[in-house]
């Protein structure tokens, strides 16, 4: 039977997900932007514009569902998604959750986990921002978002984890990650999985930038999804070449992990804070750095490898139904 996902303008069926992006960012912002804001003052007319001509972009490839994947301290806003889903009938699931440790804003719950049980604070947090909504917006979370450091899940980070997967079972939520670099995919899936976690309900994210095959296989043996959500970043942040990604997609779906396996870009549309001034060498690296990217650049290769029509719906439309619960 069919489950339901909360997206930013109320549940649907799985059923209705259709082609998913499973990891972008309408807005971003790393932690300290807040205090910016005389140099960069957030512009949400701007942001809104740039969210709806993003959504209306990827209407055209057929793409039905997007799940931002922004945290709470990285500049969530799911009024902002509430509109430009209504605006242009893109699904959109908002998150909850915090940022890795070294990019976070650590020292709120560092604080407060010195006074008392901190753990079942974000445990409640979760659990208002899936059930009855996050702030006064009305909107419910639907996935939980984790993310660790290279090479390090953090006592910091274990804490989100631990509280997380108390939260699915208490919900049947779903959890999508971000690995540093493709490193601790598979730490983060056995800690999930040890802890009472559903592997058929977990994304591990980004283990696209490790191009390791063997790392891969051991994260796919434990039952998680693996995300290839990171195309178009290249050279940056220890990322790949997406020509390297491409190789060690193929190849896990020619040794049949196609099943496990979803695509996506990590894009962010508009960022928080003063604009970014990106030197020409920079601009030329991230140029593909866009939630089309996929579709204008990445499948057309894949196809040419010998990848089917009905290979690539399955990494886009099967697989994200499926995390969700169908």
């Amino acid at each position: 039977m069919p489950r339901t996902v909360n997206t930013v303008m109320g549940p649907i069926s799985t059923e209705a997900l259709g082609k998913t992006l499973i990891h972008e960012h309408f807005v971003f912002g790393y932690p300290g932007f807040e205090g910016d804001t005389t140099l960069g003052e957030f512009d949400r007319n701007t942001a809104l514009q740039v969210g709806i001509g993003v959504a209306e972009k990827l209407k055209t490839f057929d793409v039905k569902t997007v799940v931002d994947a922004t945290t709470n301290e990285c500049g969530r806003n799911p009024e902002l998604l509430k509109e430009i889903s209504e605006r242009t009938g893109l699904q959109i699931v908002c998150s909850t959750g915090y940022y890795y440790e070294g990019e976070s804003a650590p020292a709120y719950f560092k604080f407060r986990a010195a006074l008392g049980d901190v753990e079942s604070e974000i445990y409640e947090m979760y659990m208002q921002e899936i059930t009855k909504g996050i702030g006064k917006t009305g909107v419910k979370a639907g996935v939980i978002k984790l993310a660790s450091s290279k090479d390090n899940i953090t006592d910091y980070e274990k804490m989100f984890f631990r509280a997380a997967a108390k939260a699915q079972k208490d919900t049947d939520v779903t959890i999508i990650t971000h690995t540093q670099e493709g490193t601790m995919g598979a730490e983060q899936a056995e800690l999930l999985i040890s802890l009472g976690a559903d592997p058929n309900r977990i994304l591990i994210g980004h283990m696209c930038g490790n191009v390791n095959f063997e790392d891969h296989i051991r994260v796919l043996k434990t039952g998680v999804f693996v995300g290839f959500d990171r195309f178009g970043l290249e050279r940056m942040v220890g990322a790949p070449l997406d020509s390297e990604r491409e190789a060690v997609l193929m190849n896990l779906m020619f040794h049949g992990y196609e099943k496990q396996l979803m695509i996506s870009q990590d894009s962010v549309s508009y960022w928080l804070g003063r604009p970014l001034v990106l030197p020409p060498v920079v601009q030329q690296v991230v140029a593909k750095w866009h939630p089309a990217h996929i579709f204008e650049d990445v499948i057309p290769i894949l196809k040419i490898a010998g990848i089917t029509e009905e290979q690539i719906d399955t990494l886009l439309i099967e697989n994200p139904r499926r995390l969700f619960g169908n």
